[in-house]
């Protein structure tokens, strides 16, 4: 039994729907945040705060099974050159965002020692231990 005692919700992403980092926010928003007046920005941190059980479809610490449908499909799209598009694009906004974390994180990248963003979306799920994540 579970230490909530409430059953398991099953929530479903279909990664067939991602191509690409803003596609995956889309999926998100449109499978956790269907029922609130806002959506989550382009964040890893905005998705890991939602997990933490606040808001949307995550309200609550009830046990949820996250099954992500077409999960190769997000991983090819979400890959290594996704992944320093993203950085890039911070490096492009030095007044926005941190320019040397973000130049770490390409260069740990870029030397085969950085994870891609589909590793560090599943790296935030992980980090959640009411959520169970179910690449399908």
């Amino acid at each position: 039994m579970n230490q909530t005692n409430s059953p398991e919700r099953t929530l479903t992403i279909d990664g067939a729907r991602i191509d690409g980092i803003a596609d995956f926010y889309a999926e998100i928003n449109r499978v956790f945040m269907a029922q609130e007046d806002w959506e989550l920005g382009v964040s890893l941190d905005a998705v890991d705060d939602m997990l933490y059980g606040g808001y949307g479809a995550a309200q609550g610490n009830a046990p949820v099974r996250l099954r992500w449908l077409n999960a190769e499909h997000s991983r090819t799209r979400l890959d290594i050159a996704a992944t320093r598009a993203h950085y890039l694009d911070k490096l492009a906004r030095p007044d926005t965002f941190n320019h040397q974390h973000w130049l770490g994180v390409l260069h740990a990248l870029e030397a085969g020692q950085g994870p891609t963003y589909f590793e560090q979306i599943c790296q935030v799920i992980a980090g959640h231990p009411h959520f169970t994540l179910e690449l399908a």
